[in-house]
C-alpha cells in the first residue's frame, strides 16, 4: 500500500519477459504487437503509450468568440472564421461510437464553446455515448439556463479560464469581460450541482501567466478555492504578437533547456522542507542556480522535450472537420521566437467527413509522425533559435520533414493546455 492506494505489480516470467496487470496493459493500449518507448532512469523505467492508442479528441465546435484577449491566437493569424456542422459533428460521432474503448472528447480551441448553440446538446450525446467529456469556457456566457443544461448533459469537467484576480488586471487581459460577473456564473453552477463529495462538473482554472498578472496568482488560487475548484492550470504566454514578448516569464528558462535531460549538468538533490520567509530565498536562490534539481524526489524541471499531445494518445479535430496532431497545428498563425518573428503553418492529416476516425488516427504516415515526436529527435530551437530555418515549423537542420517541433514551447514544458 502506498498513500491508501493499492499498488499494481509487474512479473518477470520464466522466459526474462515483463508481463504487466491486464488492467494496466488495457488502460495503456498495450495490445499484442504494439511498439512501446521505453525510458530508463536510476532505479526505474517509463513506458510511453504507444503511438496507436487514441484516449483524447481535441473538438473545436468554432473559431468564434465574444471576446477579444490580448493573448489569443487570432491576433496572429489570417483564418477564415467558422464553426462546426451538424455533419462534421455527426462524423465524429460516428468514429467515437466504432471505438471498443471510448475517448476523452475535450470541447475547445480557439473559440468560446458556448457561442456554438450546439456544444451542450453534443456534449450530452457523447456523454450518452460513454465519453468522459470537458470543455473550455471564459465563463461570460456561463447563465443559469446554460448552467443547468451543462450539468443535465453530463459534462464531467470544466475549464474557466481566469487571468486576474481583481477586476482591473482581469479586464487587461481578457478585453470584454468583467471579473465579477465570470465569477457570480461559476458560483451559480457550483451551487447547482447535484450533491456529493465528488459533484459534477469538476471546476478547474486555468491561468495565463504574465508579467503584468503573476502577482495576482496567490489570489487567484484563493478565489479557486472558493469556488471550489479541483484544478488549477497554469500557463506561459504565447507571445503572438510584438508586444507581448516583454510580457513573458521564460527568456532564462528558454536558455537553459536544451541541456536539462543531457546529463550535462550538474543535479541537486533537495529534502521536502517548508516553504515559508526561512527558507525562500534560499530555495529561490537553488531553482535558480543553473543545477538540476530533484525536490522531495520529483525533477524540478522535468518534462522537456516532450509532446503531451502524444504522450496523452490526443489527435484535434477543428470546426471544418479537418484532423491535426494537436491544436497549436489546426490553424496557421504567427509567434515570436527570440525576439523574431515565427510562422507555425498547419498540418492536417485529413477530414472527417472524407475518411473515417480511426482511418486517420492509423494512417501510416501520421503514426510515423507519432513516434517521431516521441523519440523527438529535433534541434534545440527553443535555445538555439538564431538561424534562418527556424523562423517556420516547415524544416529544420537535422533534416526532419514538415512540421517539425524543435521550436514548439509546448514539449519544453513552457505552456501548458488542459
Amino acid at each position: 500500500m502506498h498513500g491508501g492506494k493499492k499498488a499494481d505489480w509487474a512479473q518477470v516470467d520464466a522466459d526474462g519477459k515483463l508481463v504487466l496487470p491486464a488492467s494496466v496493459a488495457a488502460r495503456l493500449g498495450l495490445t499484442p504487437g504494439a511498439r512501446v518507448r521505453v525510458d530508463e532512469d536510476t532505479n526505474s523505467i517509463r513506458l510511453h503509450r504507444p503511438a496507436t492508442h487514441l484516449t483524447k479528441i481535441y473538438l473545436e465546435p468554432t473559431t468564434a468568440c465574444n471576446l477579444d484577449c490580448v493573448t489569443c491566437f487570432r491576433n496572429a493569424w489570417d483564418s477564415e472564421m467558422g464553426r462546426m456542422s451538424d455533419e462534421t459533428f455527426e462524423a465524429v460521432f460516428r468514429g467515437i461510437a466504432r471505438l471498443e474503448t471510448r475517448p476523452l472528447v475535450y470541447f475547445g480551441g480557439i473559440g468560446e464553446p458556448l457561442v456554438h448553440p450546439r456544444t451542450i446538446e453534443w456534449i450530452g450525446r457523447l456523454h450518452g455515448l460513454g465519453c468522459r467529456t470537458e470543455m473550455i469556457t471564459n465563463g461570460t456566457l456561463l447563465d443559469a439556463a446554460r448552467a443547468k443544461a451543462l450539468i443535465g448533459a453530463g459534462l464531467e469537467m470544466l475549464w474557466v479560464s481566469i487571468d486576474g484576480a481583481t477586476p482591473e488586471s482581469y479586464a487587461d487581459v481578457r478585453l470584454g469581460a468583467e471579473l465579477p460577473k465570470v465569477i457570480e456564473n461559476l458560483a451559480r453552477l457550483r451551487d447547482m450541482r447535484p450533491g456529493g463529495h465528488f459533484p459534477k462538473p469538476e471546476i478547474g482554472i486555468t491561468f495565463v501567466a504574465m508579467k503584468r498578472n503573476i502577482k495576482d496568482l496567490p489570489a487567484l488560487l484563493k478565489l479557486a478555492t472558493s469556488l471550489g475548484a479541483r484544478q488549477f492550470s497554469v500557463s506561459n504566454v504565447l507571445p503572438v504578437t510584438q508586444d507581448l514578448q516583454d510580457e513573458r516569464l521564460y527568456v532564462k528558462t528558454l536558455r537553459s533547456t536544451a541541456f536539462m535531460d543531457s546529463g550535462r549538468i550538474p543535479r541537486l538533490s533537495l529534502p521536502r522542507m517548508d516553504f515559508d520567509e526561512s527558507t525562500r530565498d534560499a530555495l529561490f536562490g537553488a531553482f535558480g542556480s543553473g543545477w538540476r534539481v530533484n525536490f522531495g524526489g520529483n525533477s524540478w524541471a522535468q518534462g522537456t522535450d516532450v509532446c503531451n499531445y502524444v504522450e496523452d494518445g490526443s489527435m484535434s479535430v477543428g470546426w471544418n472537420g479537418d484532423v491535426s496532431p494537436c491544436w497549436p497545428l489546426l490553424h496557421t498563425h504567427g509567434s515570436y521566437l527570440h525576439g523574431q518573428p515565427r510562422s507555425s503553418v498547419r498540418h492536417v492529416i485529413g477530414n472527417v467527413r472524407e475518411r473515417g476516425l480511426m482511418d486517420l488516427w492509423l494512417d501510416p504516415a501520421y503514426v510515423a509522425y507519432r513516434e517521431r515526436v516521441q523519440g523527438f529527435g529535433f534541434p534545440p530551437c527553443t535555445f538555439c533559435g538564431g538561424c534562418d530555418i527556424s523562423d517556420a515549423n516547415v524544416e529544420d537542420c537535422f533534416g526532419n520533414p514538415f512540421p517539425t517541433c524543435g521550436a514548439c514551447l509546448w514539449a519544453q514544458g513552457v505552456l501548458k493546455c488542459p
